[in-house]
């Protein structure tokens, strides 16, 4: 299902719907509020219309592409557009995409914790839940219910706990890697409801015996497009055993926020449970310690950094994991994009000779 037959179908419910761009936003806000949300990390293929040059040739094709979208129409049956400070990109389409995009509806603003946890960060968070409560409910026409808040993070929780285990024990699930990647995509429109009940249906999958036999790869960057990546890695003989993607990986808490007292504590607590992220900022050294710990759990053989092309928060990265990465001998792949429909021949080949070089190298002299 499209993003555009989404809205409709959930309009036709007679559900309120706000598209969100990218990446860390609170879903159960949402779910607790009845507003269906579908997110848009940019269409991938060529930007529609003129409208996607109102922003700089160096600014990255999600946000480029957003606006082309939201432009031409294609989110104009939503109530709203919620964007995250996930980066300046993002934060300045907030103005440009009603000022220029011709988007005339409400622009939401969410703002997450930049750095570590702490009571001001904490406080900080609580107030943004609540300012976009208060929008939410001016949109809605009800005020959040702390009863039905609570509800919504236990059903989220339980749809991260379920990701988190197809992810974490990857190497017993026969699902291959496109078959995957799609489930777990259909999270970013689908209701959560809807979205749970796949989720278990694939996780009785989960054997005790090993099903994945290919060369296991470690994955890191911002969302996994073009998805024919996850053909290309099958074909050449590979799987992803660990996922550090924005889109995928990054958006399972570490250690879910217990659960009871006031809801909306939980859900700011829960902010400080997530992975270490770059669109969050934080402590480099403290990321670098987390993928080289993930790497090694999962057993993975070789590293696949895909990035989008001008992505900042991405890109800042780089040079440390190239180093943290090198120093432990660990093979890595550097491959840039800008939401190609397909991946080129070029890169293909690419994939295929770094799964063959790892494959050899796994295998000794």
């Amino acid at each position: 299902m499209t993003l555009v037959a989404t809205i409709l179908a959930e309009k036709k419910l007679g559900r309120k719907t706000v598209v969100v761009l990218p990446v860390h936003y609170p879903r159960e806000l949402f779910t607790a509020m009845d507003v269906h949300t579908v997110e848009l990390w940019g269409p991938p293929g060529p930007p529609r219309g003129p409208d996607a040059g109102r922003i700089q040739p160096y600014a990255c094709a999600v946000v480029r592409n957003a606006l082309a979208f939201l432009a031409s129409g294609g989110a104009d049956a939503a109530d709203a557009v919620l964007f995250p400070h996930t980066c300046d990109s993002i934060q300045g389409l907030a103005t440009l995409a009603p000022d220029f995009g011709g988007w005339g509806k409400p622009a939401l603003r969410f703002l997450h914790p930049k750095g570590g946890d702490g009571p001001a960060a904490r406080a900080f968070v609580r107030a943004e839940l609540a300012h976009l409560a208060d929008q939410l409910a001016r949109m809605t026409g009800q005020p959040l219910a702390l009863p039905r808040l609570a509800e919504a993070i236990g059903l989220h929780g339980r749809i991260d706990r379920l990701r988190g285990e197809l992810l974490s024990r990857r190497a017993f699930l026969g699902l291959g890697d496109p078959e995957l990647y799609r489930l777990l995509r259909r999270g970013e429109f689908l209701g959560p409801g809807d979205h749970l009940t796949e989720l278990a249906e694939a996780a009785r999958g989960l054997g005790e015996e090993r099903v994945q036999r290919g060369v296991p790869l470690m994955v890191t960057g911002y969302v996994p497009e073009p998805m024919t990546l996850f053909d290309s890695l099958a074909s050449a003989g590979a799987f992803v055993a660990a996922d550090d993607y924005a889109a995928v990986g990054r958006r399972v808490p570490l250690s879910p926020p217990a659960e009871g007292g006031d809801p909306l504590d939980t859900l700011a607590a829960k902010a400080f449970a997530m992975p270490p992220c770059p669109t969050r900022g934080g402590d480099q050294d403290i990321r670098m310690e987390y993928l080289e710990t993930r790497y090694r759990r999962s057993g993975s053989a070789g590293l696949v950094v895909h990035v989008q092309k001008f992505c900042e928060p991405e890109l800042f990265d780089v040079p440390a994991i190239r180093r943290r990465f090198a120093r432990i001998g660990a093979p890595l792949l550097y491959l840039e994009g800008e939401l190609e429909t397909a991946l080129s021949g070029q890169i293909a080949t690419r994939l295929e000779a770094f799964v063959e070089m790892v494959d050899a190298g796994r295998e000794g002299p």
